[in-house]
């Protein structure tokens, strides 16, 4: 997954496996707790977001169990899967904070003057 860019859905899948297996539905849950509300998967998405990590190698099935009748297929990260997130997560902290850096300095750079003459010169004062 090196070679391409991370999806949202995917992070968070990644981000919600990252301390322990979980099933499809505590997956839905936890991306949505994680998110805070911000991603909201459906069970078609979590589904295909699954097939792409498990091809990619990210992720693979930790076991499988029956539960009220129901099959439940638990998922955990590789060790690539780990890195992957990982350095994703370094990526989007770079980002975050050279934004951050960018919005500093335009807080601190003076706004536009609309009227040179009456605007402050090169000393800071007025011409």
């Amino acid at each position: 997954m090196a070679s391409r860019n991370m999806t949202q859905a995917a992070f968070f899948v990644l981000t919600a496996l990252a301390d322990q297996p979980r099933h499809g539905y505590g997956i839905l849950r936890e991306v949505e707790e994680l998110s805070d509300g911000a991603v909201q998967l459906r069970v078609g998405t979590l589904y295909g977001v699954l097939d792409r990590l498990t091809a990619d190698g990210l992720i693979v099935l930790d076991r499988e169990e029956v539960h009220e009748g129901r099959l439940r297929r638990y998922y955990r990260l590789t060790d690539e899967g780990m890195r992957a997130l990982d350095a994703e997560a370094e990526r989007m902290a770079a980002g975050a904070s050279a934004a951050k850096r960018r919005i500093a300095e335009g807080r601190g750079a003076p706004g536009p003057v609309t009227n040179p003459a009456q605007g402050p010169g090169l000393a800071g004062g007025l011409a």
